[in-house]
C-alpha cells in the first residue's frame, strides 16, 4: 500500500504560459497522483475562476512576463489553507531524465505531505529500527565457577614446582607465615651465603629506635644518607618576577570594543540557497521580525541572473525591504540586499559593504559572533566548510529539512555536523528571538 492510498488526493492547479515548462510540470503532476483542478496561463486567468477551481496546492511557473499577473491574482493565491509551490520555468523546461524524476518525487512528497523521496523498490529495503534503554546484558557467570578449574589446576601443579634454594622455610613454621617471620628466617641463610668482602663492605647494624607513639617523617633527608656531615640548609634562590601592571583604574568596555580589529562586529544573517530555495526563500522572510538588528543577505544562484525578478517576489511577503545588492553600498541592519553571482562582501569598521567580487559571497567577511548563517534548499556543497568554520568561531548556523526542500545535500551536511535543523519559518522564529531587536534594543 503506498502513502497516496492513505491520503485523499490532493486537488492542485497548475498556472503556467503554454510552453514546455508547462508540459514538463504537467507530467511531473501525473506521476504525482494527484487531481489537477485547474490548468491555466496566469496572464489571462480571472482570480474567481481560481477560487472557484478550491484548490489546495497551487504550483507556479515563475517568470518575468507574469509577474503583474501574480500581482492581479495575489487575493486569490493568498487564500487562508492554500499552500503555493513555485519552481523557475527555465529550469522547468530543461529538466529531463534522471533529474526530473528526482524533482517529481520530491514534488509528489510536499503535495501528500510525506518524506518518501527515493525511487520506487527502495521502500521496500529494511530499516534499522532504533529502542530506548540499554540492551539486555547476559547474566554473569559466578566467580567461584569460572576459577574453579583454574585453582584446582594450581593445586595439582603445586608439588612440581623446584624450590628456592636461597630460602628454606624453618620446619616449625607452616604457610602462611607473616613477612616479619619469613624474614627473620632468611637472615642465617643471607649470614652462611655472604663472602668475607660482603662482610667488610656490610655496614653496621643501625640501633633500632626506641619505641615511640609517632614517626617524626620530619628529620627524613635524602642529604643526611648520602653524606656523614649533616648538610647545611640553603635558602633556594629566588628571582621576584615582575608584577603584571595592569591599570585598573582606566579599564572600560568601550575601550576593549574601540581596540577590537576593524570588522569584528560586522555581523549579518546569510541565507544561501539553489534550486527550490524561492519557495523555502519566501516562508523566511515572511517569519522575520520587522526589526531585526543585523542585514540580511541572501545569495542564491539563478539561472539567467533575473535577480529583479527575485527582489519584487521576496517584497511582497518580506515585513523587510528588499533591495538589490550594489557594489559599494553598505549593508543595512534590517533590510534584505539581495546578492547576484558576482557581488561579494568586506568587513569594514563600521560593517559590512559590497564589492565586485568574482567569487561571489565569502562566509569569512563575516563576524562570527554577530552572525547566523541559513542553508536553505539548493545551498551549495562548497558553502558547507566555511559555513562549519564560522559555527566553529561561535556563528549560529541552521540547515533548512522537511519535505519542501529539494535539494537537501548541503543543509543536511550542516545538520548531520550538529547545526540547528528546521522548516524555514521555524528558523526565521529562532532567529527573531536572537537578533529580533533594533539598534535602540526596541522589541520588534
Amino acid at each position: 500500500m503506498s502513502v497516496s492510498d492513505l491520503d485523499p488526493v490532493p486537488a492542485v492547479a497548475l498556472l503556467a504560459r503554454p510552453g514546455a515548462a508547462r508540459e514538463r510540470l504537467r507530467e511531473a503532476l501525473a506521476h504525482a497522483d494527484v487531481q489537477i483542478v485547474l490548468e491555466d496561463d496566469p496572464i489571462t486567468l480571472e482570480p474567481q475562476a481560481l477560487q472557484d477551481a478550491r484548490p489546495q496546492f497551487v504550483v507556479i511557473a515563475l517568470e518575468a512576463a507574469i509577474e503583474d499577473a501574480l500581482e492581479r491574482l495575489e487575493p486569490a493565491l493568498s487564500a487562508p489553507g492554500l499552500t503555493l509551490v513555485f519552481d523557475e520555468a527555465e529550469l522547468a523546461a530543461r529538466r529531463d531524465g534522471w533529474e526530473a524524476q528526482r524533482w517529481g518525487r520530491h514534488l509528489a512528497a510536499k503535495l501528500h505531505g510525506h518524506q518518501q523521496v527515493l525511487p520506487p523498490g527502495a521502500e521496500d529495503e529494511p530499516a534499522l529500527q532504533l529502542e530506548p534503554g540499554r540492551p539486555s546484558t547476559p547474566p554473569p557467570v559466578p566467580k567461584e565457577a569460572a576459577l574453579q578449574p583454574h585453582l584446582e589446576q594450581a593445586r595439582s601443579w603445586a608439588d612440581d614446582v623446584p624450590a628456592d634454594g636461597l630460602y628454606s622455610p624453618p620446619a616449625h613454621l607452616h604457610e602462611p607465615i607473616a613477612l616479619e617471620q619469613a624474614l627473620a628466617a632468611l637472615q642465617p641463610v643471607l649470614a652462611e651465603t655472604a663472602t668475607p668482602a660482603d662482610a667488610a663492605a656490610a655496614p653496621p647494624p643501625v640501633p633500632a629506635a626506641p619505641p615511640t607513639a609517632f614517626t617524626d617523617h620530619t628529620a627524613w633527608s635524602l642529604v643526611d644518607e648520602a653524606s656523614d656531615a649533616p648538610a647545611e640548609p640553603r635558602a633556594a634562590a629566588t628571582v621576584a618576577a615582575p608584577e603584571p601592571a595592569f591599570d585598573t583604574e582606566h579599564l572600560s568596555l568601550v575601550d576593549l570594543d574601540a581596540a577590537a580589529p576593524a570588522g569584528s562586529r560586522a555581523g549579518a544573517l546569510l541565507v544561501l540557497a539553489g534550486i527550490g530555495g524561492p519557495d523555502a526563500l519566501r516562508r523566511l522572510l515572511a517569519a522575520l521580525p520587522s526589526g531585526l538588528a543585523v542585514p540580511v543577505l541572501v545569495h542564491m544562484r539563478l539561472d539567467g541572473g533575473r535577480y529583479g525578478n527575485l527582489v519584487k517576489q521576496m517584497a511582497r511577503v518580506s515585513p523587510l525591504p528588499v533591495q538589490l545588492a550594489e557594489a559599494g553600498q553598505r549593508a543595512t541592519a534590517g533590510e534584505v540586499h539581495v546578492l547576484a553571482d558576482d557581488i561579494g562582501v568586506h568587513a569594514a569598521a563600521d560593517g559590512l559593504y559590497f564589492q565586485t567580487e568574482a567569487q561571489g559571497i565569502s562566509i569569512a567577511a563575516l563576524s562570527a559572533e554577530h552572525s547566523a548563517l541559513v542553508l536553505l534548499s539548493g545551498a551549495d556543497l562548497a558553502h558547507v566548510g566555511p559555513a562549519l568554520d564560522l559555527a566553529a568561531a561561535g556563528a549560529w548556523v541552521a540547515g533548512q529539512v522537511g519535505e519542501g526542500c529539494y535539494d537537501p545535500a548541503a543543509a543536511t551536511a550542516v545538520v548531520a555536523a550538529g547545526m540547528v535543523a528546521g522548516e524555514p519559518q521555524e528558523l526565521a522564529q529562532v532567529i527573531a528571538a536572537r537578533w529580533g531587536l533594533d539598534d535602540d534594543g526596541d522589541a520588534a
